[in-house]
């Protein structure tokens, strides 16, 4: 049977086992409840659960408008994994299962899922064919599994336009040692051809999709244009959409002026952070 590795909050956030037994932890969301909202994209506000799994590609430090820099907010799944954990799909289904209750959508995010395609194919085929649940993957678009638009019903694929690139100045502040994945980070992140095919199967109706853009410099807008737009071929104009940069209130302060604007400007959706709203920046919620 095919596995996965999850990490931190793995299946999230829950109140029951695989078993059906009732968890003593207190949520991280303060809620009684199972379950919490998607934050970002299409289906901002939609009851879900979330799977979390371990890993990473690449490796996101950007630049505020401010000069200072910013960290990929879940950092603690793809820079060092915290506490990782093999799961067997059976017992994600049963978790699943045991806290769905009247919600439909399950949200399989990373670091990136895709570098365990296998794992994440068996699991999204036995999610979609036991409990018939919506299934949202989050990537950063330099994979693609065409097996997988068999049973994802939204890829929402994130883009990383080159503020992302982990330069000696910003691993030096983060006291973070180059590794293989950040120093191939600037070859790795833009994958045009990954990107066409999530586009060409949104086209044919196999998938819905986004392409979720982080932004927090003035020039993100050029290149966006340049180094995507125009060379990608067939996408809707309302699959295209921009947050603002920010892990914490005070920094998506000063980005979301400039995105609102960016958004206007271009005729592109905007999308907010609504997890930060109300949770702040923290784990399980």
């Amino acid at each position: 049977m095919e596995k996965v590795v999850l990490v931190g909050e793995g299946v999230f956030p829950i109140v029951k086992d695989a078993d059906g037994k009732l968890i003593g932890d207190t949520l991280q969301t303060g809620l009684a409840v199972a379950g919490t909202i998607q934050g970002e994209g299409k289906l901002a506000g939609t009851p879900s659960l979330f799977i979390r799994l371990a890993s990473c590609n690449l490796r996101c430090i950007w630049q505020m408008n401010d000069g200072s820099f910013c960290k990929c907010d879940t950092s603690y799944a793809s820079f060092n994994p915290d506490v990782k954990k093999t799961y067997n799909i059976n017992e994600i289904v049963a978790i699943v299962k045991n806290n769905i209750g009247n919600m439909h959508h399950v949200v399989i995010t990373g670091g990136e899922p895709l570098l365990q395609k296998n794992g994440v194919l068996a699991l999204s085929k036995a999610l979609k064919e036991e409990l018939d649940v919506h299934i949202t993957i989050e990537s950063n678009g330099t994979l693609f599994d065409e097996d997988l638009t068999k049973y994802v019903d939204l890829f929402s694929i994130s883009p990383k336009l080159s503020n992302s690139n982990p330069t000696a100045e910003k691993l030096k502040f983060y006291n973070q040692k180059e590794s293989g994945a950040s120093k191939f980070h600037h070859e790795v992140r833009r994958n045009i051809k990954a990107l066409q095919a999530y586009v060409n199967h949104s086209q044919k109706g196999d998938i819905d999709l986004q392409l979720k853009f982080v932004v927090g410099k003035q020039q993100a807008a050029d290149e966006i244009i340049s180094d995507y737009l125009n060379i990608l071929d067939g996408y809707k104009k309302d699959d295209i959409l921009l947050m603002p940069l920010g892990a914490t209130h005070e920094e998506l302060e000063q980005s979301i002026p400039l995105v609102l604007n960016m958004c206007i400007q271009n005729g592109w959706k905007y999308t907010p952070r609504i997890h930060i709203d109300i949770f702040g920046s923290k784990q399980g919620v």
